[in-house]
C-alpha cells in the first residue's frame, strides 16, 4: 500500500505541475488551428477581391496557413516548458539533411514559386516547353500539369520548365497564320496574287490590322513560292490555317493553275 500512495501522490504532483500545461497547449493547437484556417481564408477572400489569379490565391494561402501552423506548434511546445530554441535548431539541422537529399523536389518547389511570382504563363495558356506542348491546367509546388491537343496529360517538373525556354501561345491576343504556296512557273504570278486576295479577304475571321501580306518569296528550282501572312485571334488560328490551304488548292485547280510536285525519271537499260 505504501508504494502505491507514493505513485498515487507522484501522479498528483505531476498531474498538478504539467496537467495545466498540457490542457493549455492542447488548446493553444485547437484555437491556432481554428485561427490559422480564418487567417487562410481571409487571405483568399482579400486576393479573389482584388481579382488575382486563382493560382497565386491558393499558393499565397497555403502559405499563411503553414506559417501561421508553425508558430502555433511552437507556442503550444513552449507552454510545455520545452526549449524552442534548441527545438528550432534541430530543426534546422533537420531541414538541412533533408534539403541536401531532396535536392531535385527544392529546385522545383523553387521554380514553382518563381514562375507564381512572375507569372510567364498562366492555367489556361498553351504553352511549349520542356520538349513538350499542352494547355496548363494546374500550376502546383512542384510540378506543372499541361493537357496535349489529343487529350493527354502530362506532369512536367517545375524545374525543367524554368530550365528551358517557355513558349506561350496564349500571350497575345492574336497570332500570324504563316503559308507557303508554290506554283508553276507557267503561271500567271498576277493571277496568283488576286486568287490568293480573294481567299483571304473572303474569311472573315482574317483581321485587317495588321493587313494581309502576299508577296512572292522565292524563285524555287521547280516553283515560284507565294508567301501569305494572316493576323487571326488566337482561337481561330488551326481553323484559318486548314480552311485556307483547302481553299487555295480547290480555287487553283478551278483556275487551273498547276502546283509542282516531285517527278523522277527512271530509265531501263537492257543488258545483253
Amino acid at each position: 500500500m505504501g508504494n502505491t500512495g507514493h505513485t498515487f501522490q507522484l501522479l498528483q504532483t505531476y498531474l498538478a505541475t504539467y496537467g495545466l500545461k498540457v490542457v493549455a497547449a492542447i488548446a493553444i493547437l485547437i484555437v491556432g488551428r481554428i485561427v490559422a484556417g480564418w487567417l487562410r481564408g481571409l487571405v483568399t477572400r482579400l486576393m479573389s477581391k482584388g481579382g488575382t489569379d486563382a493560382t497565386i490565391v491558393g499558393f499565397v494561402s497555403s502559405l499563411a496557413y503553414i506559417a501561421m501552423m508553425a508558430f502555433v506548434v511552437l507556442a503550444a511546445l513552449g507552454q510545455l516548458g520545452i526549449e524552442t530554441t534548441s527545438f528550432i535548431a534541430v530543426l534546422g539541422a533537420a531541414g538541412l539533411a533533408i534539403g541536401l537529399a531532396l535536392q531535385g523536389s527544392l529546385s522545383n518547389f523553387a521554380a514553382g514559386f518563381l514562375m507564381i511570382i512572375f507569372r510567364p504563363f498562366k492555367v489556361g495558356d498553351l504553352i511549349e516547353g520542356a520538349g513538350v506542348m499542352g494547355v496548363v491546367e494546374k500550376i502546383e509546388m512542384f510540378t506543372t500539369t499541361l493537357r496535349t491537343g489529343d487529350n493527354k496529360t502530362i506532369i512536367v517538373p517545375n524545374a525543367n520548365l524554368a530550365n528551358n525556354n517557355i513558349v506561350n501561345y496564349s500571350a497575345k491576343e492574336t497570332r500570324r497564320v504563316d503559308f507557303t504556296f508554290g506554283v508553276s512557273y507557267d503561271a500567271d504570278i498576277k493571277n496568283v496574287r488576286e486568287i490568293l486576295k480573294d481567299i483571304v479577304s473572303a474569311d472573315e475571321r482574317v483581321l485587317d490590322d495588321p493587313a494581309p501580306m502576299i508577296a512572292v518569296g522565292e524563285l524555287a528550282d521547280s516553283s515560284v513560292n507565294f508567301v501569305v501572312r494572316v493576323w487571326v485571334k488566337n482561337a481561330d488560328y488551326w481553323g484559318v490555317f486548314f480552311d485556307t490551304t483547302e481553299a487555295v488548292k480547290l480555287r487553283f485547280d478551278e483556275e487551273g493553275i498547276g502546283i509542282p510536285y516531285p517527278t523522277r525519271d527512271v530509265n531501263l537499260y537492257k543488258v545483253a
